[in-house]
């Protein structure tokens, strides 16, 4: 029993992990409706300025990701005023061709300046543990999860609490009548896609320690992320955080109980499921296809 127990433990922690990491590519894939392919190049570029914050100045990870966001925000706006937003008027489907460009240029600057070697920080908590009798709860891990717990909260507050969230909404459901309130969807597109790309600071900052990384790492990261996406529903930052967490305890208990190699198909096969079962994703409402027209 005590084995079943740690295993949802570790699932669970894992799955916020997972969660973190997805939040900038639910407002970019689901809102937006743009499949960023820079995403995972954008959460490296997060993760070595934690790296660098952690080892020339003692700043701890997670702090050093509100440091971190700023500059995120600033690039994603960026990148999209100078490349989404263009691509946009001429073709949609340009803009995965362009960001996918721009994430293979990510990783190689990213590897001019820090090399191919593996990195990981060291905080004072990444090798530490909580012990509830026989259980153990990793507190990097424990920490990871906190905070994606509370980015998911900060976040679903600002979309459903806010006038920017409420604009955000109106603009991805409706552009037309949007722009008839006063509401410019390109402006609101702007909004999103700095949030988004600020966003990877967090997911940057758990990265580098709970794991080793490397520049190349952005490819698997984008795999698990649109797995976590496309399981949660569209555009649905609770949905995102609950298809992490299902599909933390599902590679959890694969691992656990079945084999570590079939974890890797896991993302897969849970994917497969849910789109079967409920295309729309876990927590997206089916749209009726004569009020979308």
């Amino acid at each position: 029993m005590s084995e079943l127990v740690q295993t949802l433990i570790f699932g669970i922690l894992i799955g916020g992990v997972y969660a973190l990491m997805a939040t900038g590519l639910t407002l970019t894939f689901g809102v937006m409706k743009i499949v960023n392919m820079a995403q995972g190049a954008f959460l490296m570029v997060s993760t070595y300025l934690c790296y660098a914050l952690w080892q020339h100045f003692g700043l701890d990870p997670i702090l050093a990701a509100f440091l971190v966001m700023f500059p995120m925000a600033a690039l994603g706006l960026v990148v999209y005023k100078l490349v989404i937003e263009r691509l946009e008027r001429i073709d949609p489907g340009l803009t995965i061709v362009a960001t996918f460009a721009l994430a293979l240029i990510t990783e190689a600057f990213l590897a001019l300046l820090w090399g191919p070697n593996q990195r990981t920080t060291t905080p004072a908590y990444f090798n530490q543990a909580i012990h509830l009798g026989t259980l153990v709860v990793p507190r990097a891990q424990f920490y990871a999860c906190l905070l994606a717990i509370a980015i998911t909260v900060v976040l679903q507050v600002a979309i459903k609490r806010t006038w920017l969230g409420r604009a955000i909404t109106a603009a991805s459901e409706n552009p037309e009548g949007a722009r008839l309130i006063g509401v410019e969807p390109a402006r609101v597109g702007a909004w999103i896609f700095a949030i988004a790309t600020g966003s990877t600071a967090f997911g940057g900052a758990a990265l580098s320690f709970l794991y080793q990384f490397t520049p190349d790492t952005q490819d698997f990261w984008l795999g698990l992320t649109l797995s976590v996406v496309i399981v949660g529903g569209l555009g649905s930052v609770p949905g995102a955080f609950a298809a992490g967490m299902l599909l933390g305890l599902a590679e959890s208990l694969t691992t656990t109980y079945v084999s570590v190699r079939w974890a890797t198909a896991v993302p897969t096969v849970l994917i497969l499921v849910v789109l079967t079962i409920r295309p729309q994703g876990l927590f997206t409402r089916a749209t009726r296809q004569d009020a979308a027209s």
